[in-house]
């Protein structure tokens, strides 16, 4: 693909097909992604990329712990609840969702194994658990570079036929997520990426969130027009 052709039509998928995805497709989508520019070339990041009985054992975990009350444990700083413009924006795209889906606002169990299908990442074959280096920790900066590369990742994973949602639900019980994954403590975990092959019939696959425009989001200082 063109590279404006994958960034327009690449969407959030949440539904896959029950196909292995090669090995060796993903490395070529991660030697392109590390391409991404990091401050001062720290390239503070890492993947652990999980598939099988492992991603397995973490969807079964994450679950569980969620459904037993255990508190999330993400390992980056979460911040205050959205209001205002972001919490519309969140709502937006919930109600697009649930509209695709056909669960309704008064069908809690529907909207409850929605919320699940998050920690269980989306029945994805794959999860790129995405960390960085705890020697930087505590600086925005790693996440910052982080975000570039999730971003690098999921483009490069459109063009090649394959579909990507990132996912803070999947890594929000981090010790589980450590553990399977065999993750070490000198590494803060980020977020994680699922990845498949996309279920063209899956409802919510066809969902194309709303962006603010160029003029809403842009000030454009100094020129002469």
């Amino acid at each position: 693909m063109e590279f404006d052709q994958v960034v327009r039509q690449r969407r959030s998928i949440r539904g896959y097909q029950n196909k292995p995805v090669p090995k060796a497709l993903i490395r070529e989508v991660l030697e392109l992604a590390i391409r991404a520019p990091t401050s001062l070339n720290t390239q503070p990041w890492n993947f652990h990329v999980v598939t099988g009985a492992v991603l397995d054992r973490i969807r079964a975990g994450n679950v569980e712990r969620n459904l037993a009350g255990v508190p999330h444990s993400r390992e980056f700083r979460m911040g205050p609840d959205y209001a205002g413009p972001h919490r519309e924006r969140q709502i937006g795209i919930a109600k697009q969702l649930f509209a695709a889906m056909g669960i309704a606002r008064e069908d809690k169990a529907a909207r409850q194994d929605w919320v699940l299908r998050g920690f269980r990442q989306f029945g994805a074959p794959v999860s790129i658990v995405v960390t960085y280096d705890r020697a930087i920790h505590g600086s925005d900066i790693a996440p910052f570079d982080c975000g570039g590369v999730v971003n690098a990742i999921v483009n490069a994973a459109w063009s090649r036929g394959l579909g990507c949602v990132i996912n803070s639900q999947g890594i929000m019980q981090s010790p589980v997520v450590r553990a399977e994954a065999g993750i070490p403590d000198d590494q803060v975990i980020q977020t994680c990426i699922a990845m498949g092959w996309p279920d063209e019939s899956f409802p919510a696959n066809a969902v194309v969130s709303q962006r603010k425009s160029v003029d809403e989001a842009a000030r454009f200082v100094g020129f002469d027009d």
